[in-house]
């Protein structure tokens, strides 16, 4: 077993925006292997992703993206735990991509429970009525609806949203790859997207 010094638990922190002490334990464990550390520290961040969701997180940033020579601009929010994640590169470079997706995309919330229930009730009106008429039997039509309801939420919804960037991931799936990477709970509080003349 290779012996575990400052510089590798530098590197380690460098990469994942680990405290010391985990990243001494992941080192540990794969035997000073710094690239096996970093998987071992992804595969604990998922497994404590959950356990972490009650956590305050006081600190974060605010981050800016002007598109289409400042037709679009869009300002977001995005929340962690600690000044130190708030710093790391990953984190920032995490709120850039997301103030860029939603300047491409347009959501109209963060996630789902944070849409006016007047919203949800006038699509949910709106999919029972195009089922009726389609003919649809009435025992059908609310799930016919419900059905057409997450749809719109995959449109709509930041978090349900393919990502821009690569649409086999949600953006919800962006922020569990970046905790696991991390090691620490994170959230997108809030963004406001401008459009001239929209």
């Amino acid at each position: 077993m290779s012996a575990i010094n400052a510089a590798m638990v530098k590197e380690l922190r460098g990469k994942t925006g680990a405290g010391i002490m985990d990243c001494k334990q992941a080192l540990s464990e794969c035997d000073g292997d710094v690239d096996k550390a970093v998987d071992f520290l992804r595969k604990k961040g998922l497994a404590t992703a959950r356990k972490r969701a009650g956590r305050a997180m006081a600190e974060g940033t605010v981050q800016a993206y002007i598109h289409m020579g400042g037709k679009i601009g869009v300002l977001v929010e995005v929340n962690c735990e600690t000044d130190f994640v708030a710093k790391n590169t990953d984190f920032v470079d995490f709120a850039r991509n997301v103030a860029m997706h939603i300047a491409a995309t347009g959501p109209l919330a963060v996630a789902p429970e944070d849409l006016s229930a007047d919203i949800v009730e006038k699509e949910m009106q709106i999919y029972r009525e195009q089922a009726r008429e389609l003919g649809k039997p009435d025992k059908i039509i609310e799930k016919i609806a419900e059905g057409k309801l997450k749809k719109f939420y995959q449109e709509n919804c930041l978090l349900n949203q393919p990502y821009v960037k690569d649409p086999d991931v949600t953006i919800a799936d962006l922020i569990n790859g970046l905790i696991a990477k991390i090691g620490e709970n994170i959230t997108i509080r809030r963004f406001a997207r401008f459009q001239i003349g929209a």
